[in-house]
C-alpha cells in the first residue's frame, strides 16, 4: 500500500471571463480552455452540472480533452439537494446518476452534494438523504462528498451519520460557512475560499505552505490538528487517502495561480 494518497490541486469550473488573459493565452480559442486549464491543474470541480443535466456525448467530450491521470468532481444537480425534505429528492439523484456521468471513466471523482445555506440539521432527514447517494455508475464505484452550510451540522451526531454512511464533508475555509474537519470515509475534499486578488499566487506563500503541509497529512493518513472536528472523540483509522484542493469563489481571477502554486509545493 501506498504511503500516502493522490494530492490533487484545482478550480471551479474552467469558463471565468478574467482568466482569459492573466491564466489562458490571450490568443487561446475557448473551445481549447479545458485542455489547457487541464494540462496545467489536476482537477476540476464542475459547476454547470449543478444547474442543468448535460448529456453522455459532453461528458466523453471532456474525458477525451484532459489527460491521464486528471479528475473531474461533479456538483450534483440543485434539484437533488435545494429541498425542504432531502430525502424526496431520490428521484433527481437516480436521474443525475444515469446522465451519462459514466462517461467520465476513470477521470470521474468524488460528486458533490452542495446543501443550501439555510437548511438546518436534521438527524433523520439528512440519514435518509445519505442513504440516497449512489454508490456505482455504469460499473464505477462512486465517491460522495456533502458541503454542509448552515452551523447546525457542526456536530458531532451529523459526522457521525456521514461516517457511518461512508460519505465525506467538505472542508470549507470560508467566512460563511462552518468549518468541519473531521474525516469521514477514504479522501479528503477541501474548498479554500478566502483568496486574494491582490496576491499573484492568490493565497500569500505563508498560507499557501501551510496547506501544502495540511494536504500532505490528510494524505498519509493523518488529520491536522489546527482544523476543528467536532466529533473529536473518534478518528478516522490512519490510512492513505486521496486530496482534492479546490481554489473557489473570493479571488477567484487568481485561483489557477494559487492551485498551481500548492501544486508545486507538494513536488517538494
Amino acid at each position: 500500500m501506498a504511503e500516502s494518497g493522490a494530492i490533487r490541486t484545482g478550480i471551479g469550473g474552467w469558463t471565468f471571463e478574467p482568466w482569459e488573459g492573466s491564466f489562458y493565452p490571450a490568443d487561446l480559442p475557448k473551445k481549447r480552455q479545458l485542455e489547457y486549464a487541464a494540462s496545467k491543474l489536476t482537477t476540476i470541480e464542475v459547476n454547470g452540472t449543478f444547474y442543468r443535466s448535460q448529456k453522455p456525448e459532453t461528458f466523453a467530450k471532456w474525458a477525451n480533452e484532459a489527460p491521464e491521470g486528471f479528475v473531474f468532481s461533479l456538483k450534483a444537480p440543485r434539484y437533488g439537494v435545494n429541498r425542504k425534505v432531502l430525502a424526496e429528492g431520490g428521484e433527481s439523484i437516480q436521474r443525475f446518476v444515469e446522465s451519462g456521468i459514466a462517461e467520465l471513466g476513470d477521470k470521474l471523482g468524488p460528486l458533490l452534494w452542495q446543501l443550501a445555506g439555510a437548511k438546518q440539521f436534521d438527524p433523520d432527514d439528512f440519514g435518509a438523504f445519505l442513504k440516497l447517494l449512489p454508490t456505482s455508475a455504469g460499473g464505477i464505484a462512486l465517491r460522495n462528498v456533502v458541503e454542509l452550510r448552515h452551523e447546525s451540522f457542526a456536530c458531532p451526531q451529523a459526522v457521525q451519520l456521514c461516517r457511518k454512511a461512508g460519505v465525506a464533508i467538505v472542508y470549507a475555509e470560508s467566512a460563511d460557512y462552518p468549518e468541519i474537519a473531521d474525516v469521514t470515509t477514504d479522501f479528503v475534499y477541501a474548498r479554500l475560499q478566502k483568496g486574494n486578488a491582490e496576491i499573484a499566487t492568490g493565497y500569500a506563500a505563508d498560507a499557501l505552505d501551510r496547506w501544502a503541509g495540511r494536504a500532505r497529512q490528510w494524505a498519509a493518513g493523518e488529520q491536522p490538528e489546527d482544523l476543528p472536528r467536532h466529533d473529536p472523540e473518534t478518528s478516522a483509522p490512519a490510512q492513505p487517502r486521496d486530496v482534492f484542493v479546490y481554489f473557489i469563489r473570493e479571488g477567484k481571477v487568481r485561483a489557477p495561480q494559487a492551485a498551481m502554486a500548492l501544486q508545486e509545493r507538494l513536488r517538494d
